[in-house]
């Protein structure tokens, strides 16, 4: 069991009576952004340490607790370990602390008491000669219960990270790409406005794709920035991707092979910014539709390629193509389902970007092959990956 383990006890630096922990970020709070964080590495329970319920924090929590995962406010060490359960693995993130999803999964992963650690301009307190805490750990809830034990009056936070240290837990270092992505400490609204929209970014979670990696995290990098400044509402993007799709396939039925695939390519692009800013705002049945409309309106492109292919050329060739590369790509995403996947393997929006070259070229035959191969070689490989995991399952 995973449970995350949130502090918010100490005020902005800015801000007279803020909480640090309940500074805007993405149009939410840090300490929202936070618990983002750890329910999407798996955490069933979150407590969080308060000094004191301020209204901003209070909302925060109760919005929390709307997904789902149990949410318990403490004011100390023995309200803590009363809450966690014995067997949980807590992953530990500080107050204040912006980080990305890859932070919080490589620490999760951890076996036993581990800190994340940084040189000493990097870090947040003081551990051993030249190394500092980089604000997130792993460990047992019986190193809260050790803290429980000793005075009332010891700070909860550092007394934590000395009992962990002491115990000699394990250091992992913060990479390099987690620092360029904006992890760190921010108390300032100001600081944390300018150098939390790296993080924004990555934290919305690592490529698992070339489409991803290439093409979405980019233009999320680019776009996610302004569209969080204005307050853009996500559904604004998915109304857009939606016109801007449905514009694309009527050109399409128009013989506007190269300029309807290009909007079809801008709607996918939109309804990706749309399942991004969702996240962040926990627009959760908005995040639902645009997930289905991503291969819906990819699969409709495809198909009225094909359509239109066949009836210039007057052979059924093209719209068979058409066809096996939905199917194929269909029965792919099914074997695929939600673990992770290589690299190359193909998604939805990954056929409209092979295709539109191919179309502009004048040659929508070659796009429709090419996305039937892609297709059918992604969902070779991720039968073969079924068949290793039932295989191994039958031998243990």
């Amino acid at each position: 069991m995973l449970a995350g383990l949130l502090f918010a006890t100490t005020d902005a630096s800015d801000r007279h009576d803020t909480l640090a922990a309940t500074l805007p970020i993405g149009g939410i709070t840090l300490i929202e952004f936070q618990a983002r964080l750890l329910i999407a590495a798996g955490a069933s329970q979150i407590v969080v340490v308060v000094s004191r319920l301020t209204p901003e924090l209070l909302g925060a929590i109760n919005r929390m607790g709307r997904r789902g995962t149990a949410v318990d406010t403490v004011r100390g060490p023995v309200e803590a370990i009363a809450k966690l359960h014995p067997l949980a693995h807590v992953v530990w993130l500080a107050d204040g602390l912006v980080t990305t999803s890859g932070v919080v999964q490589a620490m999760r992963d951890r076996e036993g008491d581990t800190l994340l650690v940084a040189p000493d301009a990097e870090g947040l307190e003081r551990i051993g000669p030249g190394v500092m805490w980089a604000g997130v750990a792993t460990l047992d809830p019986q190193r809260i219960a050790d803290v429980a034990k000793l005075p009332s009056d010891y700070d909860f936070a550092s007394s934590l990270l000395r009992v962990v240290a002491q115990r000699g837990a394990a250091q992992l270092a913060l990479p390099e790409a987690a620092v360029r992505d904006g992890h760190g400490i921010q108390r300032d609204s100001r600081e944390l406005a300018a150098k939390g929209r790296a993080a924004l970014v990555a934290a919305i979670g690592a490529p698992s794709n070339w489409i991803d990696r290439f093409v979405i995290a980019p233009l999320a990098s680019l776009a996610l920035p302004p569209l969080v400044a204005r307050g853009v509402p996500a559904i604004m993007l998915a109304a857009g991707g939606l016109i801007t799709g449905g514009a694309g396939l009527a050109a399409l039925v128009l013989d506007w092979s190269a300029s309807g695939l290009g909007a079809v390519v801008a709607a996918i692009a939109l309804f990706s910014l749309s399942e991004a800013l969702g996240w962040l705002r926990d627009e959760r049945r908005l995040i639902t539709v645009v997930k289905w409309l991503i291969p819906v309106t990819a699969v409709a492109a495809t198909l009225l390629v094909g359509r239109r292919a066949g009836l210039d050329a007057g052979t059924a060739t093209a719209p068979l193509l058409a066809l096996s590369a939905v199917f194929a790509g269909v029965l792919a995403e099914r074997a695929a389902g939600a673990a992770p996947r290589r690299l190359w393997w193909a998604t939805p929006p990954a056929y409209p970007l092979i295709l539109l070259p191919a179309a502009a070229a004048g040659l929508p035959l070659v796009g429709l092959a090419a996305a039937a191969v892609y297709a059918v070689e992604t969902l070779s490989h991720a039968v073969e990956r079924l068949r290793i995991r039932a295989a191994g399952r039958e031998v243990g």
